[in-house]
């Protein structure tokens, strides 16, 4: 099991990912955009350098929705490979079956 903290740390990230994404992505779009001035790109990196860090979508970490494991973890059912296994032998998981030959 993840620690406590590590957990919330996410939820909080999670929380100012959501709030920033519109402001974020708007600056993107004047950075990426070749008809826009010098100045409105500098003005622009400045401004997005001033965001906080943890709003970016990239500092993100996928965790298993029942032990918090960050590591081995399939996106598609939102497991660690260990609880994911577990589960595919009890048949709690649907579509999935065990190789075996």
């Amino acid at each position: 099991m993840a620690k406590r903290n590590m957990i919330e740390r996410e939820k909080k990230r999670a929380k100012l990912v959501a709030k920033y994404e519109v402001r974020r992505e708007s600056l993107r779009k004047v950075l990426k955009d070749p008809d826009a001035s010098f100045d409105d790109k500098q003005a622009a990196s400045t401004s997005l350098q001033k965001l906080p860090r943890d709003g970016s979508y990239t500092r993100q970490v996928n965790r298993c929705s029942i032990t918090g494991r960050t590591r081995g973890v399939y996106r598609k059912f939102g497991l660690a490979r260990h609880k994911l296994r577990e589960a595919a032998m009890r048949g709690e998981v649907p579509g999935l079956k065990m190789a075996s030959w």
